[in-house]
């Protein structure tokens, strides 16, 4: 099977569902800010490679291809996998896990090493691109577990990097 289909060439992409849609459509940047910020998740786990500090990031980036195929479904009615709330539930746990480990914040933290935590600052701000961008849809376009789940990741890559530089 070739990867290339050439139906884009004019600059429009297919939804979940078959509707065709201009590839700058607010849809498709949502999405592909979510696709984006998976990426950077793979970054951040190929820095720590065979380190157990990654083994959370996997089940992340999995939930992130759910979250992005429901910003990517067109209301056709094709039944995905709800987004569910022990994911965020999840990460929070994560989140007050970390946070009892670390000293207390006291000062703005500037981005910088180790390269690992630099990589979640910069999950951290496509994350909240993502979240901004989900917003502009409006309130009828993605289901409220989404806004929520990425709210929470951003506030988890945050500590995640002060954990990782710890």
């Amino acid at each position: 099977m070739k990867i290339y289909t050439k139906t884009g060439d004019a600059g429009s992409t297919s939804l979940i569902g078959g509707r065709r849609v201009a590839k700058n459509h607010p849809r498709v940047e949502a999405y592909g800010n979510v696709d984006e910020l998976i990426a950077t998740l793979g970054a951040v786990r190929a820095c720590l490679y065979e380190n157990t500090l990654s083994d959370c990031l996997l089940p992340i980036q999995q939930e992130l291809m759910n979250l992005a195929a429901h910003l990517a479904n067109d209301a056709s009615g094709k039944l995905l996998a709800p987004i569910e709330p022990e994911s965020i539930l999840a990460l929070e746990q994560q989140i007050d896990r970390m946070q009892n480990e670390l000293p207390p914040l006291t000062a703005f933290v500037l981005p910088g090493p180790p390269m690992a935590a630099a990589y979640c600052h910069i999950a951290r701000t496509v994350c909240r691109r993502a979240e901004r961008s989900v917003i502009a849809l409006g309130p009828q376009a993605a289901a409220p577990e989404i806004l929520c789940y990425l709210n929470r990741l951003s506030d988890f890559l945050f500590v995640y990097s002060r954990y990782i530089s710890c």
